[in-house]
């Protein structure tokens, strides 16, 4: 895997009631990303989505957040996507991961959408093509299936908050290597990445 990245995802839903949600995960990413290297989000009716552009290691990088709501990302993404000529294997797409505990961050190209709507509606709206990167931000999971929906819309409690933070900044100090195309090396450091106790 040598494929640089050019567009960067958060997913997540617009509005104040799911502000910092785990399903939100994505967004607020994207949201620390932006912060971090200076960039100014600006609203794109066309693409119906906010986008922000910023720099990193010398190569622009576009950031978007789909305001579609979740099951309807695709429509902001694709689009996007065409119009810049961007390949689907150099988007990366940051997301709320239910399968890894809370505070873990991890690096993974294609595969299923796991039940995950957002990641769903992007695999149908590329064409089925499935082939672009995650970034699996883990919230852990309530324990059964029936809890899921009201598990992901609330708000995580301040230390498990806390603690995806920590993983997310882990993985905005691999975005250099990431945007190179060095994902062996990336994933390495954030895979190995453990919390202090």
């Amino acid at each position: 895997m040598k494929d640089p990245i050019q567009l960067i995802v958060g997913l997540g839903n617009p509005g104040g009631q799911y502000h910092q949600t785990r399903h939100n995960a994505g967004f607020d990413f994207v949201d620390e990303l932006a912060s971090r290297y200076s960039g100014f989000w600006k609203a794109d009716p066309k693409y119906k989505a906010e986008i922000c552009s910023i720099t990193i290691s010398g190569e622009k990088i576009w950031l978007m957040k789909p305001m579609t709501f979740m099951n309807r990302s695709g429509q902001s993404v694709a689009p996007f996507a065409n119009f810049f000529k961007i390949p689907v294997a150099e988007i990366l797409v940051a997301h709320d991961e239910l399968d890894i505990d809370a505070g873990t961050a991890r690096l993974k190209k294609g595969g299923g959408h796991g039940g995950h709507n957002g990641l769903r509606d992007i695999i149908a709206s590329l064409g089925n093509n499935r082939d672009f990167y995650r970034l699996r931000l883990g919230i852990g999971h309530p324990g059964h299936s029936s809890e899921v929906v009201n598990y992901v819309l609330r708000k995580a409690p301040a230390d498990e908050y806390s603690s995806l933070a920590r993983a997310m900044d882990c993985a905005i100090d691999q975005l250099p290597l990431v945007i190179s195309g060095d994902w062996a090396k990336a994933m390495n450091k954030l895979h190995s990445f453990k919390l202090e106790s």
